[in-house]
């Protein structure tokens, strides 16, 4: 039986009266401990490839150029794994939530901005070439001063907002809150709600179109229209979210987690995880664990 793993929680040396806090470094490793902390961060790595990243319940590897927006309290680190770079370059910018006042982000010209600090609570990973596109002022910003430098991190930020190129890498519920208040939809919100409430239960399309008022193929043309996917592999990700989270923060067996989370079948259970996370659950645990527990700040 594996503990679960410890995460430490980062006190982020940054007062009410800073705007944000940035490290450039160049290192010879990429060994973080899993940790989390109450500020946002942007996160830029270069010649780190085949590195560890765990980011909530994610875990793959880097690419020689990764840039990943991570949202408040959300908890993430890199480790070597077989990464043999020596010659590691990194960029951490830090802020408040609060740096955007609500007030503020709900004009129209922030609407992206604030979508993405939305998004963020997965972990945002852009592609390589939105990436590249924003280097030279991630590169720049750490010789810029005072509001010329919070200018920049605006910029930044606008930039990776109206980008179309990122994938969300955590599982997290919370996010499809996000997105039904966002599509504006009573009887959407109705269905998540139901989802995440009652995921650890026998549910079939019957009792959801039940809830939406519609017919089951109705239904299932207007679930795919609204979230992009289909209602079974939404509640399978709901339901391998919560397996994940299980798997990390406690002892319970992989068949008491998969009795919870709504798999009453083991092969069901071990199939579907796999599809999402590219490995066991045993494999998923071990892995996260272990690189959970030996590192240290």
């Amino acid at each position: 039986m594996h503990n679960p793993a410890k995460i430490l929680k980062e006190n982020i040396p940054l007062t009410q009266n800073d705007c944000f806090t940035i490290f450039a470094r160049e290192k010879q490793s990429i060994d973080f401990p899993l940790h989390y902390h109450e500020e946002i961060e942007l996160n830029f790595i270069m010649n780190a490839p085949k590195a560890r990243r765990l980011i909530g319940d994610h875990m793959g590897e880097t690419d020689n150029l990764e840039l990943i927006l991570i949202g408040s309290n959300l908890q993430h680190g890199w480790f070597n794994h077989e990464c043999n770079s020596q010659e590691i370059a990194e960029i951490t910018i830090q802020f408040h939530p609060d740096l955007f006042d609500d007030n503020l982000l709900k004009r129209n010209q922030l609407s992206y901005i604030k979508n993405i600090l939305q998004l963020s609570a997965r972990g945002v990973l852009f592609s390589k070439q939105t990436a590249a596109t924003v280097k030279p002022l991630l590169l720049k910003l750490p010789q810029k001063k005072g509001f010329e430098s919070v200018l920049e991190l605006f910029t930044i930020l606008h930039q990776l907002s109206t980008s179309k190129n990122y994938r969300l890498l955590a599982s997290n519920n919370n996010l499809h809150k996000i997105k039904t208040n966002t599509y504006g939809n009573s009887r959407l919100e109705a269905v998540m709600e139901y989802l995440n409430n009652h995921f650890h239960q026998q549910i079939n399309l019957a009792d959801i179109a039940n809830i939406a008022a519609m017919t089951e193929v109705s239904f299932s043309r207007f679930f795919k229209n609204r979230t992009g996917q289909t209602f079974i592999n939404t509640l399978n990700e709901i339901r391998i979210g919560h397996a994940a989270r299980l798997l990390i923060e406690t002892t319970l067996s992989i068949n008491e987690i998969a009795d919870k989370c709504g798999y009453n079948n083991m092969s069901n259970f071990n199939r579907a995880f796999k599809k999402r996370k590219q490995c066991t659950p045993k494999e998923f645990r071990e892995t996260y664990t272990d690189f959970g527990t030996k590192m240290f700040i």
